[in-house]
């Protein structure tokens, strides 16, 4: 599934306006069951560039070849959405 800028910036304006990242991931997932949608610890991504940072939050694009995943800068190849908040 291929990532729009569109597509991306609604999932930003979901995170936003969330009480919190799991909350937004819930609303996400609601929204595209077909995307997948996970909340890590911003921790885990240290040393990743995210494709959008909103404040202390952040989305990152994720793929996975069926057993590993991996962080991408690729929106037409990404299959997953990761959403992080610093300090939380």
């Amino acid at each position: 599934m291929a990532i729009s800028p569109d597509y991306l910036q609604n999932a930003a304006e979901v995170l936003g306006a969330a009480a919190t990242v799991r909350e937004a991931a819930a609303s996400w997932r609601a929204r595209d069951p077909a995307m997948r949608v996970v909340v890590v610890d911003a921790m885990d991504m240290r040393g990743e560039t995210p494709a959008l940072r909103l404040g202390a939050r952040s989305i990152y694009l994720a793929t996975s070849d069926g057993h590993c995943w991996s962080i991408t800068q690729q929106p037409d190849a990404a299959t997953a959405l990761i959403l992080t908040q610093d300090g939380a």
